[in-house]
């Protein structure tokens, strides 16, 4: 049973771990051989390129029982690691402090993290899936979709190496915002009719998840001289880079599916 405190200490576990969770733990493995999200992510790219030419002339798949299914799966998937990342994160900052959850890693080896961090990068190579749905269905397939999801598996897998103290917050905050939108995903694909709002709720929780996101990376910078903070320049720099450009892409896509809409309509009303 993983604690993130010493046993010495004599408190007790964070977050009890259920028997499943305390399965033999391959992080070894994938440490090793994170490089393999390149090569991955670049079939992934070149899957797109090929997928789109071969629809071209061809008539879309309806695939309305699958997708449903697939999104079902992955709203339960998120749901269950929403609440045990979200749990164990928020245990730690009631018993430590922010400090503790942000900058140092000592609690990435409790069983729980470990479960749940090596099912969060499994299923980033399985979120890939969503684009062969789009192209199948001949869907848009907009930029901030293949970018997304690209790099994500690929800083995934980096912070996953480099055992980034930050990347708790980064996949507990990615499991809340799936939690929600896989859920939105399978009424629709259901043919249930969502609310109106949710889908611009969900468009804004990414906008505040890479906000949040960004301002981790930078506490866990300006902490960094802390004796046992395991934050490097290195980390900071891609960390920070990438939340920035999903912060950037994610707005925009907000601004030009919700917002601008309603400009232009109240332009011609005038």
């Amino acid at each position: 049973m993983g604690t993130v405190l010493n046993a010495s200490d004599g408190k007790e576990p964070l977050l009890q771990p259920y028997k499943f969770e305390q399965q033999a733990d391959i992080r070894p493995f994938l440490e090793e051989y994170w490089t393999i999200s390149f090569p991955i992510a670049l079939i992934y790219l070149l899957s797109i390129f090929v997928g789109i030419n071969y629809m071209k002339a061809r008539k879309g798949f309806n695939l309305q029982g699958p997708l449903t299914l697939w999104s079902f799966c992955l709203a339960i998937f998120s749901i269950l690691g929403a609440v045990r990342t979200w749990g164990f994160m928020g245990a730690l900052i009631l018993r430590q402090n922010l400090k503790q959850t942000v900058c140092f890693t000592t609690y990435i080896d409790n069983s729980v993290v470990s479960f749940w961090s090596t099912s969060f990068l499994f299923s980033k190579v399985i979120e890939l899936g969503d684009t062969a749905f789009i192209i199948l269905r001949k869907r848009p397939l907009i930029f901030v979709h293949w970018y997304h999801h690209s790099t994500v598996l690929v800083f995934t897998s980096f912070g996953f190496k480099h055992r980034l103290a930050a990347g708790g917050w980064f996949m507990t905050m990615n499991f809340g915002v799936h939690a929600i939108m896989y859920t939105y995903y399978t009424l629709r694909a259901a043919n249930v009719k969502p609310p109106r709002w949710l889908p611009r709720l969900i468009t804004s929780l990414q906008i505040l998840q890479m906000f949040m996101g960004a301002a981790v990376v930078i506490l866990a910078y300006l902490w960094r001289q802390e004796q046992g903070c395991h934050t490097t320049t290195e980390q900071f720099f891609w960390s920070l880079m990438v939340y920035t450009t999903y912060f950037v892409l994610f707005a925009n896509f907000f601004y030009k599916t919700y917002l601008m809409p309603s400009v232009k309509a109240k332009a011609k009303s005038e």
